[in-house]
């Protein structure tokens, strides 16, 4: 179980620093199916294997949005002047995002979790600004509107533990944006939500959740400990990649994951 979990925190990793997915995209699913598959669907833990993959997933990424974050900045992809009016907005709509989990079966997550992701597909499918290559040029300062939005940001992302990317990237690359702007103001937009999120996870939950020495909460410690591990060597292996990678193929390739994960969780 933890050697495929390593496997697939490498997965995370590289999509966490090329994508801005934060590594959710990846995490929730396998962790759901490996959790399902081990202890079985009418366990304790089986019943709360899709609390427990969003919970972990949003621990997770506080170490691989926060190492995608430093990559990045050092790259100097990162626009922070886009960034930072939404850091606050998105800290705060993290709890909202993680009682809604709470307050929720796992079978109305999942689907939350998929029918959000096809929105998003089809929005980047048919509306335009996201699949052609972007016109560099310099993004006007961020209204208080869009920063507004930042609540809904987080207490989506926090309620399906997945990074801002699937939210934030799609808004950014509408405004202008180059596919590396966008994907690197993703990790850092993940961050507050991760912190936030994942200390309400522990705490919320405290006593609804499966009891153990490895679990804070929803939080299965030693699974999230296998994916950071994983998670770090797939940012080593993909840093160098930051930037190099030609526009439309970024964009397309970021629909192309997000359409494979869709899939993943209507067969799951």
């Amino acid at each position: 179980m933890y050697f495929l979990l390593l496997f697939f925190g490498v997965v995370a990793g590289v999509t966490t620093v090329l994508f801005g997915f934060g590594g959710g995209f990846v995490v929730v699913p396998v962790l759901y199916s490996v959790l399902v598959a081990t202890y079985g669907a009418d366990s304790e833990v089986g019943q709360a294997a899709m609390h427990i993959a969003v919970a972990t997933s949003t621990c997770v990424m506080i170490f691989g949005a926060g190492l995608a974050t430093l990559r990045h900045h050092r790259a100097g992809t990162v626009q922070w002047a886009q960034v930072r009016p939404l850091l606050g907005y998105i800290a705060i709509g993290a709890v909202p995002g993680a009682i809604a989990t709470l307050a929720l079966s796992g079978s109305w997550v999942r689907w939350a979790f998929i029918i959000y992701l096809g929105l998003t597909i089809l929005d980047s499918l048919l509306r335009p600004g996201f699949i052609q290559e972007a016109t560099p040029r310099t993004l006007a300062p961020v209204k208080p509107a869009t920063a507004g939005a930042g609540v809904a940001i987080g207490a989506i992302a926090a309620f399906l533990g997945v990074g801002g990317s699937v939210m934030t990237v799609p808004l950014m690359r509408r405004r202008g944006a180059s596919m590396s702007a966008a994907t690197a103001a993703a990790n850092p937009l993940s961050l507050p939500m991760a912190v936030v999120g994942s200390i309400s996870y522990a705490l919320l939950a405290r006593h609804a959740a499966p009891t153990g020495a490895w679990h804070a909460g929803f939080i299965d410690l030693r699974a999230c400990l296998a994916l950071v591990i994983g998670s770090w060597l797939g940012i080593q292996a993909a840093s160098p990649w930051i930037g190099r990678i030609p526009d439309s193929i970024h964009a397309k390739t970021y629909l192309a994951l997000l359409c494979t994960v869709l899939v993943v969780m209507l067969l799951m």
